[in-house]
């Protein structure tokens, strides 16, 4: 079990790759590397929705006769063990956004927008594991990170691959692992953003995440929530006042999302598949998108 247990706690992370296809949440979790290892994830993530939630009033269709609005996420993830307690990480995607009916985004005057977004990098610490007489294990840690955009993309319009804002976030976790390898993680974010042109709203994060792993898979659950500090509702006089659609990133986007994450090594310890499923359930100035990733993975020690 011990050497179950040790693969994947080096190779692990890359799940939270599949959350990329949906939003822009932490690729923090609570397993980490040994010391100089390195993992390397590539992942394709195709991402749909036909209708939205304008304020917290879920509508029958997208803005601006789009019809259904799909995107492809290409992502390139590295994670490296500088000591076996602390780790560092990036992540980086390419976007493409088009729209089903070839209607013009209303700012940025295109059907379709692709570029690379934001560069994510992050440094992650435990401070506490405890293992117990019964082979049951609790870690405790916390991660800081930034995100830029990195893509000279524009902010503002429907069909934007992002906010724009560069983005600092603060991030504590637990991990509870049973005899079994069955799993249990609470993590917190607080995400202070900055960008010179919008005030883009700061926003509390949480997530829980049930999982089991073995030798031959991992799998996990996990619902997300956001939840911005500040900002307008879509369709409100201050969205209209301050310029409707070029006025988006100011909007207050809170989301709850599910999602399902699957690993499976295919050669040894070096190279696995991993694939997800993602659906946002409830939302406010937030899509009704869902979505599926496919992912390869090398771990080199």
């Amino acid at each position: 079990m011990n050497n179950f247990t040790s693969f994947n706690k080096m190779i692990l992370i890359v799940f939270l790759l599949s959350v990329s296809s949906i939003t822009a949440q932490t690729i923090i979790n609570g397993f980490f590397p040994k010391k100089k290892d390195l993992t390397i994830a590539s992942s394709y993530s195709y991402k749909s929705y036909d209708n939205f939630f304008r304020g917290e009033t879920a509508t029958k269709n997208n803005p601006a006769n789009m019809g259904t609005i799909s995107s492809t996420i290409y992502s390139v993830y590295g994670e490296y063990g500088i000591l076996d307690w602390l780790s560092t990480s990036a992540t980086v995607p390419y976007i493409s956004i088009e729209n089903e009916t070839g209607a013009l985004d209303p700012v940025q005057g295109t059907s379709q927008v692709e570029g690379f977004q934001d560069l994510n990098v992050f440094l992650k610490a435990k401070v506490i594991d405890k293992k117990f007489n019964n082979n049951a294990k609790i870690a405790l840690g916390g991660a800081t990170g930034i995100t830029v955009p990195v893509g000279g993309y524009e902010e503002a319009g429907i069909l934007s691959l992002g906010s724009g804002a560069t983005v600092f976030d603060g991030c504590g976790f637990v991990q509870f692992t049973t005899p079994s390898n069955l799993f249990v993680e609470l993590q917190a974010v607080y995400s202070l953003k900055n960008n010179s042109d919008f005030e883009v709203p700061n926003a509390l994060m949480y997530s829980a995440k049930l999982g089991y792993y073995n030798k031959w898979f991992y799998a996990h659950a996990k619902i997300g929530v956001q939840n911005s500090l500040s900002g307008f509702d879509i369709g409100s006089q201050e969205f209209i006042a301050a310029g409707g659609a070029r006025a988006l990133p100011e909007t207050e986007v809170d989301y709850t999302n599910l999602n399902l994450d699957l690993y499976v090594p295919v050669y040894k310890n070096n190279f696995g598949i991993s694939t997800g499923y993602a659906v946002n359930m409830e939302g406010r100035n937030y899509d009704r998108a869902s979505s599926f990733s496919v992912g390869l993975v090398y771990k080199a020690n």
